[in-house]
């Protein structure tokens, strides 16, 4: 046998709060973050931050963003996380300031370790640098890093650490070019 699922159970703590609480996130999301008007930026880092993510300042979250549990998500001063993107945060997942998370992405920081017949569910953390940028439609595997002022072209598949300063892109995404830095 590969995988006896009868054998499955999340370990406890794994979300980080109790259940009621990822229950109330989840209504909170659904009928107050979704909904919001789209230039209610302010309006949606407060209630994140209600529920334990740390939201920095001036950020652009747009209201068709999807967040598992919030209080494992930190985005930096500047940040923006795009229209439909999800962040899946069974582990942690970082945004740091002025780094962009475009479009559709799917940022997944959890996977399921297939070597054990139980399917133990794991939590591995997502970095995204400061002055970084994930084009649209990018897939961010568990355990990633991309790293500071890296650009990650669209609909990329990102299942290694992306170095600073590099435009990456491809399937499986690997580092292309040097980024220029822009003078002040």
């Amino acid at each position: 046998m590969y995988q006896d699922l009868s054998q499955f159970s999340v370990p406890a703590g794994f979300r980080g709060r109790s259940k009621w609480f990822v229950q109330c996130w989840w209504i909170a999301q659904a009928l107050l973050f979704k909904p919001s008007p789209q230039f209610a930026y302010g309006f949606r880092a407060w209630l994140l931050r209600r529920f334990g993510a740390s939201v920095g300042r001036n950020t652009v979250i747009r209201p068709s963003v999807t967040i598992t549990y919030p209080w494992k998500v930190s985005i930096g001063d500047y940040a923006w996380i795009g229209d439909n993107s999800v962040l899946y945060s069974l582990g942690e997942i970082v945004v740091g300031d002025h780094a962009v998370v475009s479009q559709g992405c799917y940022l997944c920081a959890g996977d399921h370790d297939a070597t054990q017949e139980n399917f133990p569910i794991r939590a591995r953390d997502i970095r995204v640098a400061e002055q970084a940028w994930v084009a649209s439609d990018v897939f961010v595997g568990p355990g990633v890093t991309i790293g500071r002022g890296a650009i990650v072209g669209a609909r990329s598949s990102v299942f290694g650490d992306m170095p600073e300063g590099m435009v990456c892109f491809g399937h499986p995404c690997q580092p292309v070019r040097r980024r220029v830095p822009q003078p002040q």
